[in-house]
């Protein structure tokens, strides 16, 4: 995956889309990028790109207005960004229209450029609850009391659900742009529209790359080992050490050669491979920026209620670390030479 290290914003517009409302509020005037202003977009396109949901996108072949607004101001045929993002405004505002369940926002559309060539990030920044002091006089005398404000913009430290940095379109590159669009964890999660993000209002569809086959492969191997081994922790660490090993080692795993290496039972070999897939994974191209933040520490959760946290260099050091068979099917986990400890 193309990773980006290096963001510049060039300038960028606010509209509010208010769900309560009958039309967009539309901004005519660039925000001013002070330091404050510029240090709060900078953070939340940050924290995006580094977001592990971030998927790359292709656009579909109809027709898209998000598409051929932003490449015309990507290619230098229009250069007025605060028409183009009043465009994509409506657009965003007429498809909430139509769903009541899509929260009211404000929409911020920014030109920025980056180590990856130039983009259009369009973030829809959803309204959270704050709270502020309000003043009053009463009897000549000061009250102050909390009030709720329901239009507040997600702080520095929060996330942001739905967002898209698009790239000019060139036809030998395999995707257009990259798209975070997290869903909302409820029973509603299926209802009608859940996808307007990426269906309606973008009008693309994911692509795979390296990281997202890289997560797969882990997360099924993982979920086919609690399922076959959960009782066999020795045999569960060994299948979690080879899928560690191959990801530190390898530029690719291929999944026959990885269960043939792994397993003896011809059966769960078969089982294995005829589950990793089904979950569209053949051979890993492994994504080796991704792989190294994964393996950097180590969570054990033990079946009696203990967590433990290491760095990957002390899980497989010896001195520190050792997990011993007990010839029941069951292992001690020993930690080693403790010379200090507190209690949290």
């Amino acid at each position: 995956m193309e990773y980006i290290s290096d963001i510049n914003i060039n300038e960028a517009i606010i509209h509010i889309l208010d769900n309560n409302g009958v039309e967009p509020v539309l901004n005519e005037y660039p925000l001013e990028l002070n330091e404050d202003i510029y240090k709060f977009l900078h953070k939340h396109i940050d924290k995006c790109f580094k977001d592990e949901e971030l998927r790359y996108a292709k656009f579909k072949p109809e027709r898209s207005i998000v598409k051929e607004v932003v490449q015309d101001y990507l290619n230098g045929i229009e250069n007025n960004l605060v028409e183009l993002s009043k465009e994509l405004a409506r657009q965003m505002f007429a498809i909430m229209n139509g769903n009541t369940n899509i929260p009211s926002c404000d929409l911020v559309i920014a030109s920025i450029t980056t180590d990856q060539g130039p983009m259009i990030a369009v973030l829809k920044m959803d309204y959270v609850k704050n709270f502020t002091h309000q003043i009053e006089f009463v009897d000549n005398k000061i009250g102050i009391g909390i009030v709720p404000q329901s239009a507040g913009l997600p702080g520095s430290g929060q996330k942001i659900q739905k967002a898209a940095f698009i790239k000019p379109i060139r036809e030998e590159e395999n995707y257009n742009l990259m798209v975070l669009d997290k869903q909302r964890k409820s029973k509603k999660d299926e209802e009608y529209g859940a996808n307007y993000f990426i269906n309606n209002f973008l009008g693309c569809s994911i692509v795979q790359n390296e990281r997202d086959i890289t997560k797969t492969f882990v997360n099924a191997t993982e979920a086919w080992t609690r399922e076959i081994y959960n009782e066999k922790p020795l045999k569960a660490m060994e299948i979690r050490d080879a899928v560690k090993k191959g990801l530190m080692e390898e530029e690719v795993i291929n999944i026959e050669k990885f269960s043939e290496d792994v397993f003896k039972e011809e059966s769960i070999k078969e089982n294995f491979k005829k589950f990793i897939k089904e979950q569209g994974v053949e051979e890993v191209e492994v994504d080796k920026t991704w792989a190294e933040k994964k393996l950097k520490r180590v969570r054990l959760k033990i079946d009696n209620g203990i967590d433990l946290y290491l760095s990957n260099e002390d899980y497989h050091d010896k001195s520190k670390f050792e997990v011993t068979r007990n010839g029941d099917g069951t292992v001690n986990m020993t930690i080693k030479f403790v010379t200090n400890y507190i209690e949290k």
